[in-house]
């Protein structure tokens, strides 16, 4: 693979952190892309991976973003040369699974497909990621304002995301309820949480649930309550910073509610969120603004509420915006083709475009729309009206902060002192130092772009 690097920058730490390039170093790299060449050329069809079903999917949810991905496509085929064609992966296998890099390892990604911000780094130090700045409208990448930062190195654009989603906290109406409790008593302090999820919990029912799987998700989930206490992993400039007091408190706090059975150590109903909230198994769940979409499909009778993640004593509030985004695969059969697509899905201010993702964040699903011309017009058409989407837009969103894109090594140490912390018990101060000597180790070689 070929080197991609910043002009005029020096060999310094800071080089290491903020230059753009393909990691050499084994660490940096991670067993993701040893295989760089090209899939083999051709006029077929570029293949889209997503983990959206077909349209046969038992799940009404997915049905409508299946069908938004298929009208995608056939818009597209209908008025270009090269077509396109749509590859379903579940989610369990694209997400936390091997599928997507060890297709790449192996030469054979993908021409186009779906990446979080937690996995930009992998696979832009890998050198697959196109360029596509050359075939967005000028407009288009202002209109997405700072939500486009975590998918740019310098000022070029390498992913585009199609949604903004925060993370909160929903509740049941009647767990509240039965537990004597009211809309005053929603908990803005951590005391005040866990004393509620205490009041909440019963035999059958978890007081309080925060992810237990380990997996970018889990880390995802966990950063806010890191950065509500002033707490970082790595600052500008490259400190490592994870051993501090507000890591050690976040850590502390998820531990304190597993072990004081507050929160379950494995997640109810095998995960499935809407059963476990609407049957009473649940009567908190730290989740994100999808799952409006999955009670009005699922559950349209059930009664829930939301809240802003609380805060630590002397804390500020935050939340994590999460999103996945297109791709186009720099070592693909047709990268200038997969590029031009991913532009003119999402990165172009005519009508379509804009009438597109408002369709997504507000109808096939429920998000917050990552591009402002977006936001404007799915807000006149009534995508925010309903109660929860509103909350989300304007009380949830506003205060909140990019998904991290920290490159596999960074994720897997925090991810470690979570698991041990939470599940294992092991103590909060020396998990974060561990974890933080990991990564000041690692970035001490590290030469891709830049972690923050």
């Amino acid at each position: 693979m070929r080197a991609h690097h910043e002009a005029g920058s020096s060999p310094s730490r800071r080089r290491f952190l903020a230059a753009a390039g393909t990691a050499t170093a084994a660490a940096a790299a991670p067993a993701l892309l040893t295989g760089c060449g090209a899939a083999s050329a051709g006029d077929g069809p570029l293949q889209f991976w997503n983990t959206y079903a077909p349209q046969r999917s038992a799940n009404p949810a997915i049905q409508a973003q299946a069908r938004w991905f298929e009208q995608l496509v056939a818009d597209w085929n209908a008025t270009h040369r090269r077509k396109v064609e749509l590859v379903f992966i579940p989610g369990s296998t694209y997400t936390n699974g091997t599928k997507l890099p060890a297709a790449f390892a192996a030469g054979q990604g993908p021409d186009i497909f779906l990446i979080s911000p937690g996995d930009f780094l992998r696979y832009y130090n890998g050198g697959v990621l196109a360029d596509l700045t050359p075939y967005m409208d000028r407009e288009a990448i202002a209109d997405y304002g700072s939500h486009l930062g975590s998918r740019m190195v310098g000022d070029r654009v390498y992913a585009l995301p199609m949604e903004v989603e925060p993370l909160a906290m929903y509740y049941s109406v009647a767990a509240f309820e039965e537990a004597g409790l009211s809309e005053g008593d929603i908990p803005t302090t951590w005391d005040q949480l866990l004393d509620v999820g205490d009041r909440l919990r019963t035999p059958e029912r978890a007081g309080l649930v925060f992810d237990t799987t380990q997996g970018y998700y889990q880390n995802f989930t966990w950063y806010p309550w890191l950065w509500q206490g002033g707490g970082e992993v790595v600052r500008p400039g490259g400190e490592v910073t994870f051993d501090s007091p507000a890591t050690r408190q976040a850590l502390q706090l998820w531990q304190d509610a597993v072990e004081h059975g507050i929160a379950p150590r494995t997640l109810p109903a095998a995960g499935d969120f809407i059963g476990a909230m609407s049957t009473g198994r649940a009567g908190m769940w730290e989740s994100g603004i999808w799952e409006v979409a999955n009670f009005r499909e699922y559950a349209p009778d059930f009664e829930y509420g939301v809240f802003p993640l609380p805060t630590p004593p002397g804390g500020e509030y935050t939340t994590c915006l999460g999103g996945w985004a297109f791709c186009a695969n720099a070592q693909g059969r047709d990268p200038e083709t997969a590029a031009r697509f991913c532009a003119w899905a999402l990165g172009t201010m005519d009508d379509a475009c804009v009438d597109r993702m408002v369709e997504w964040c507000t109808v096939a699903k429920t998000d917050i729309a990552p591009r402002e011309s977006v936001l404007r017009r799915a807000t006149e058409q009534g995508g925010y009206d309903h109660w929860a989407m509103r909350k989300f837009k304007d009380e949830i969103a506003p205060a909140g902060r990019p998904e991290p894109r920290y490159p596999p090594v960074l994720y897997k140490a925090v991810s470690d002192a979570i698991q041990g912390t939470m599940l294992a018990g092991r103590d909060v101060a020396s998990e974060a130092g561990r974890a933080a000597q990991a990564i000041d180790a690692y970035l001490r070689s590290y030469q891709g772009a830049s972690v923050i």
